[in-house]
């Protein structure tokens, strides 16, 4: 399994984990994508659109949008790139066709495409949360806090927006990264009442409350990640670094021979070796 874990100065350099974390929130963000689509288009009568309602044009527009969200999320970005553009092509009116373009962008590290291609969604759809959220993403990378900050409070004030646990989470790790730690857990803390599972947030939590000293509270986060299969060698590491504070032998053990029966070839293992603790 992939590292997923992010630190606030290693999403400035957007490599290693870093770079997984982002390549996985990209693939996240066109889940219900095509789905939503139609239920959140409606006439001017307010009514809701049914597949009756729309045009030949726009239903080939979505089945170009559906192919390309495909091959977007197989990791095929030169091709889902084409189709989206066809989708466009055929009707530029699908603000879900404009913000996918958008993350296929952002994948591409095209930054100025991808905010043009959000800025263009959030006109045909100015509520639409997923855009926000995706927009607030991009504006993160480029270091616009305050710009990012805005898309994230407007996708979370809808009241209709499923994916609150997501957003939470980037804004948590943005205002990490801009130095706002109490509000950087605040967010986070957000995050993992929604959905402590997440293995991004447990970890961060786990590391901002281990840097503070407070080591009982980045345990109470870390064991639970530790004795799951979403475990890596990062957290294990942290893990072993908060029991070796609190003096806790038992748990230090235990955490150090997961480590090194699953992860024996990494960094974290050969610490754990050498007793590197500083590490």
């Amino acid at each position: 399994m992939a590292a997923w874990a992010l630190k606030a100065p290693a999403w400035a350099r957007v490599t290693g984990s870093a770079a997984w974390l982002v390549r996985w929130l990209l693939a996240a963000a066109v889940l219900g994508l095509v789905a939503c689509g139609s239920a959140s288009q409606r006439s001017d009568k307010a009514d809701l659109l049914t597949a009756s309602d729309e045009t030949e044009a726009r239903k080939r527009a979505r089945i170009r949008l559906e192919l390309a969200v495909n091959y977007f999320s197989e990791g095929k970005t030169t091709i889902a790139l084409d189709e989206i553009k066809q989708s466009i092509a055929v009707d530029p009116g699908l603000y879900e066709a404009h913000n996918l373009r958008g993350l296929i962008y952002l994948r591409l590290n095209e930054f100025s495409l991808a905010d043009d291609s959000f800025r263009q969604a959030l006109i045909l759809n100015p509520k639409a949360a997923t855009v926000q959220h995706n927009y607030g993403l991009l504006l993160c990378q480029q270091g616009r806090m305050a710009a990012a900050a805005e898309m994230f409070s407007a996708a979370l004030a809808n009241p209709t927006y499923t994916e609150r646990a997501k957003t939470w989470m980037i804004q948590g790790l943005c205002q990490a990264k801009a130095g706002q730690a109490q509000a950087a857990e605040t967010s986070l803390l957000n995050a993992y009442q929604l959905d402590p599972a997440n293995p991004v947030v447990a970890y961060n939590l786990g590391l901002g409350m281990y840097q503070r000293g407070e080591y009982p509270q980045a345990q109470r986060y870390l064991s639970r990640l530790n004795n799951s299969d979403l475990a890596n060698a990062e957290s294990l590491w942290l893990g072993a670094k908060t029991a070796k504070a609190m003096g806790d032998t038992q748990a230090l053990r235990a955490l150090g021979q997961t480590l090194v029966q699953r992860f024996p070839s990494s960094k974290e293992s050969l610490w754990l070796e050498r007793q590197s603790f500083h590490e």
